[in-house]
């Protein structure tokens, strides 16, 4: 009978990534132009050139790839590039984000106003806005600020596609120290030390 070696193998140590912010996301959370038009429409605010925005970021990541590409290789301009496409996604993240509170905020308030029972939200005096109003036109200004960004972001990507010649996707990066491993070593030897 012959033996057979048994090898003892390490479990495969599992990494968890912290994920990044991705454009679909940014679509989600801010208003399209389509939306972005018909809010400015309603509050009287300035209707965005959406796609004047959009080209403008590409064209300006484009030219600014173009005056590097002597000093940076292939791979720093990819990684330069990822860094700044991220900021750009996250930024617009943020505000959609930022927007949805606001119109959550407005949409309670107007809710409240609606109650003729409630004295604490009836307008305020005569040439005045109500609590409601004011709460519904900084949820517009909000959404405009967000398609902004969102746009600018999406004008990012196509330049980033354009110069790197792949599709932008957000870095993802180690968690660092997942599930606080020294901790629970530490906690361990601690009631070990209890009995």
């Amino acid at each position: 009978m012959t033996k057979t070696a048994r090898t003892s193998r390490q479990p495969a140590k599992v990494v968890q990534l912290r994920k990044g912010t991705t454009l679909e996301m940014v679509r989600l959370a801010c208003p399209d132009a389509t939306q972005a038009t018909r809010i400015s429409e309603s509050f009287g605010l300035p209707v965005l050139d959406s796609d004047g925005i959009r080209d403008l970021h590409e064209r300006l990541i484009v030219e600014t790839a173009t005056s590097l590409s002597e000093g940076l290789g292939e791979r720093a301009m990819q990684i330069h590039l990822q860094r700044i496409v991220g900021a750009y996604v996250g930024s617009a993240h943020g505000a959609g984000q930022f927007y949805s509170r606001a119109v959550t905020e407005a949409r309670d308030a107007t809710a409240k106003a609606a109650n003729d029972a409630r004295d604490e939200d009836l307008d305020g005096p005569v040439g005045f806005d109500g609590a409601a109003q004011r709460k519904r036109e900084f949820a517009a200004d909000m959404a405009l600020q967000s398609h902004a960004l969102r746009m600018a972001a999406e004008g990012a990507i196509a330049a980033y596609e354009q110069v790197v010649g792949e599709r932008w996707k957000p870095f993802e990066r180690p968690i660092e120290n997942p599930g606080n491993a020294v901790d629970r070593k530490a906690a361990a030897l601690q009631m070990e030390a209890l009995g």
